[in-house]
């Protein structure tokens, strides 16, 4: 055990140095938490992700070993105010330069480390069965395919109960202690006894305010915005988490369909037949040109590529698909009959 506790260690540190240079994924990320997090925010979500990924639970899942140690270098930056200063402003390499130049950065605890020191020494599983916490909050948001496109916040009304001071004592944090009672010589009677702390009374009121929600560029139908500890609370235990689950609002002009977009353009028969010039204005309102040279079919699809909704931490974007209503005149004169099957026939 000792043995492969110590190879378990050694793999944990020098992944450590490995996933500090991974590239477009920021520690405010790999936490979940935003760039204006609390250090109770940030330590709520440590806490939260590392008992998650913890080897302990996951044995032999070599990626959610990876995942420990992203958790614990973000957190090893994030909770220190001067690495997290450095960082802010000038990333990673602001980070090693600290270090080449003698400074605190990049040399700090491992993971294992700040684990044990965090949690106690305690094992995962020990862990997560000593937090009690109130329920998660769920809601379905909205979000216009504008936002979804370019980036963009929302200011959500948001009602939840509020532990507040009450009159009196509350019996709380119980628990049962055993112990052993000697009924004669040599017998002994185990007995169980519960014991209660006294603690000062509260009660719930229930209080509202507005929410900032920011919606990133890219985001997919039912990823979540997690705000830490903003759900239920939980007398005696911790508050759960209040979750924005996106949903893209429909659209007057487009369809989404992943990262690609749809759309319908309509044209003359005559605009079929001959070709024609057209630009439908995008979600950014930059125009893009679907006009053609070529004869156009009812219902034929046309593929511009590039030109869909930007994939979430990418610069990479999806395509739109054009498909084309041809809207055929309600009548012809007999004259013009005429014309057409001089022209066709």
């Amino acid at each position: 055990m000792a043995c492969r506790n110590a190879n378990l260690l050694s793999l944990l540190y020098l992944l450590s140095f490995a996933l500090i240079a991974i590239a477009g994924k920021s520690y405010y990320d790999i936490l979940q938490i935003p760039k204006g997090a609390s250090d109770e925010q940030i330590k709520r979500a440590y806490r939260k992700l590392a008992l998650k990924y913890h080897p302990d639970k996951n044995q032999g899942n070599e990626e959610a070993t990876k995942k420990f140690a992203e958790i614990n270098n973000a957190y090893e930056v994030l909770s220190d105010s001067e690495k997290r200063g450095i960082y802010d402003r000038y990333g990673e390499e602001g980070l090693k330069q600290q270090a080449a130049n003698g400074g605190r950065g990049g040399g700090g605890m491992n993971m294992q480390d700040i684990f044990s020191s965090f949690f106690g020494g305690g094992s995962a599983e020990e862990e997560e069965e000593k937090i009690v916490k109130g329920d998660d909050v769920i809601v379905e948001l909205d979000a216009s395919l504008e936002d979804l496109y370019m980036g963009g916040t929302l200011n959500v009304w948001r009602e939840k109960n509020i532990l507040k001071p009450a009159p009196g004592k509350r019996r709380c944090n119980c628990r049962n202690e055993v112990y052993h009672r000697q009924i004669g010589p040599g017998m002994f009677q185990q007995m169980t006894e519960q014991v209660c702390e006294q603690c000062a009374n509260v009660k719930f009121e229930r209080e509202g305010s507005f929410i900032t929600v920011d919606i990133e560029k890219g985001m997919q139908d039912g990823q979540e915005v997690v705000f830490y500890e903003d759900g239920e609370p939980k007398i005696d235990g911790e508050p759960g988490d209040l979750k924005f689950r996106i949903r893209t609002a429909q659209h007057d002009c487009f369809r989404r369909e992943g990262n690609d977009l749809h759309t319908v353009a309509n044209i003359t028969l005559v605009e079929a037949l001959v070709g024609f010039e057209k630009n439908i204005k995008h979600l950014d309102e930059h125009l893009v040109e679907i006009g053609s040279k070529v004869i156009t079919k009812p219902k034929e699809v046309r593929k511009f590529k590039g030109e869909g909704m930007p994939l979430h931490f990418s610069n990479k974007k999806g395509d739109l698909y054009v498909a084309y209503e041809v809207i055929f005149p309600k009548s012809l004169t007999e004259e013009q009959k005429k014309k057409i099957k001089e022209i066709l026939v």
